[in-house]
């Protein structure tokens, strides 16, 4: 594995920052992945933010079993619907119910910046999740996004698309310390509206910028009319083989930034291509399309306190209205949230199992 070849994609930055940001990344990427207690200024270094990040090139790894492994799991998370999808090849295989693609919201094989990432997956977890209330694995970070962007059903462990998918995500982290926090994470973090963002306005954003693509009923555009196996060359982004209610993508901050960083496609969070503004309301219009539901994700969270405020199902222990949670304003619900953690610590989820 040392003969590795990797390429680098560096954050921008002004050039009398550029040797600090790279002395910080050496000096991250050199710490273990286990700290020894009280080296506080080891912990510190080993979970900066990574402003550059070194990944291997997974088609320079050797051709044993492992590399092709790792292969198959870049090749799951391109090609979705072929592998796993509701029409794969193999009955057994079938686990998405829908025909989309990983990529369709990790966008460049989960390595670009603000493209929802997948560089420091592996180093994230095992983690504590607040949806559930209980420590999960990689394993079950990637169930999750199968019952819900996927609409589909949980992958056993030993299933070897499981199996690869986990083996490509630890190499994309192979040169992150544990708990590394990469620059570029997530989706972004435009600044939010002080009023609800607005689908009828959404409506004509999306009409002039993104229905070319993803066509006028937001049904994308499939790469075979005929064959389901090829996938979406544009996804879907509503409809019945998009994904769910209970999908990141579904709550409005994540597609808000995702959109606003990257699309129409093509864009980089460096040179946005729509406002803010634009962007929280096209947004809007998006999430407020018909799309499966799975009701049985009331169930999430058991404490609502730690609930996202944008997230579009109930219950909440705010009080404000499932309108407010789905379109914003998300300030005053968070003051309230607050104020409930100060007063009452955690609201238990009626729903919870």
């Amino acid at each position: 594995m040392g003969a590795w070849v990797s390429f680098t994609t560096g954050w921008v930055v002004r050039a009398g920052a550029l040797a600090a940001l790279v002395l910080a990344a050496g000096a991250a990427l050199a710490q273990p992945a286990t700290v020894p207690p009280g080296e506080a200024a080891n912990a510190a270094a080993a979970n900066a933010r990574i402003a550059v990040w070194d990944i291997p090139d997974v088609d320079l790894l050797p051709d044993d079993a492992y590399g092709q492994l790792v292969r198959y799991g870049r090749s799951v998370l391109e090609a979705t619907a072929r592998h796993i999808g509701p029409d794969a090849a193999d009955p057994a295989m079938r686990f998405a119910g829908n025909n989309l693609a990983c990529v369709n919201c990790h966008l460049n094989a989960g390595r670009k910046k603000f493209g929802l990432p997948l560089v420091s997956a592996s180093a994230d977890y095992p983690a504590y999740s607040t949806r559930t209330g209980k420590v999960a694995t990689l394993e079950d970070r990637l169930d999750n996004c199968m019952m819900r962007s996927m609409n589909g059903r949980p992958m056993p462990r030993d299933a070897l698309p499981m199996q690869a998918l986990v083996a490509y995500l630890r190499v994309l982290s192979s040169a992150l310390p544990k708990d590394a926090r990469i620059e570029g994470a997530g989706a972004g973090a435009v600044p939010e509206l002080d009023r609800p963002a607005d689908p009828q306005r959404g409506a004509r954003v999306y009409a002039q910028n993104c229905q070319f693509c993803h066509r006028s009923g937001g049904e994308g555009l499939r790469r075979n009319p005929v064959d389901a196996n090829f996938g979406y060359g544009v996804p879907p982004l509503w409809g019945p083989d998009s994904f769910n209610d209970g999908a990141g993508m579904n709550r409005l901050i994540t597609i808000a930034n995702f959109v606003h960083d990257n699309m129409p496609n093509g864009t980089d969070w460096l040179m946005p291509v729509l406002s803010a503004e634009e962007a929280w309301d096209v947004a809007a219009y998006v999430v407020s399309q018909p799309r499966p539901s799975r009701p049985a994700f009331a169930a999430d969270f058991p404490d609502l306190l730690a609930k996202p405020v944008d997230t579009p199902y109930g219950p909440y222990a705010d009080g404000f209205p499932p309108s407010q949670h789905k379109y914003g304003p998300f300030a005053p619900i968070r003051a309230e949230i607050a104020r409930l953690k100060a007063t009452l610590g955690n609201v238990p989820n009626p729903e919870a199992r």
